[in-house]
């Protein structure tokens, strides 16, 4: 049974990376007892195929990057999949070059919004808020995208 659910742990990595958190739930959903599960867990870990802070500093790069996510958001549903905090809070503060505002300017800047009027900048607040940007962060964005003071290469960036 022990190389049955080893195997069938495996292969739910593989189609998914999992946090230590949710592989321990995807064990208790298929009834492994406590026990199997800790030994089924430390190999995991043991050998690298469970890793948070690989985990969490994929996550982080690819919401950053790919979705345009600030880091409130993502911070969130790391939390939310089982990151401990202090893993969080490291992959979130690595230095990616780009800063929270030049993120925040960057989504203003590939969705196009019109900062011309007030109604425009407040669709844009929303859009940011929703994203995960603090107030601060949204502002000074709205403020930099506006002046138009950003060189913007829609394939890769400021």
């Amino acid at each position: 049974m022990a190389d049955e659910v080893l195997a069938a742990a495996l292969a739910a990595i593989g189609r998914k990376e999992r946090t230590e958190s949710e592989m321990r739930d995807w064990l208790a959903d298929r009834d492994v007892d406590a026990e199997e599960a800790d030994r089924v867990m430390t190999y995991l870990v043991e050998n690298l195929a469970v890793d948070d802070r690989r985990f969490a500093l994929g996550y982080v790069e690819d919401k950053r990057r790919l979705s345009g996510w600030g880091n409130s958001r993502i911070e969130s549903v790391l939390w939310g999949r089982g990151v401990p905090r202090d893993l969080v809070r490291m992959a979130i503060g690595r230095d990616d070059g780009e800063g929270e505002v030049g993120r925040a300017t960057r989504v203003l800047l590939e969705k196009g919004e019109d900062l011309g009027d007030d109604r425009g900048r407040q669709r844009a607040l929303g859009l940011l808020a929703r994203r995960g940007f603090c107030a601060e962060d949204a502002y000074a964005a709205i403020r930099r995208a506006s002046r138009g003071d950003v060189d913007f290469d829609p394939a890769g960036g400021p």
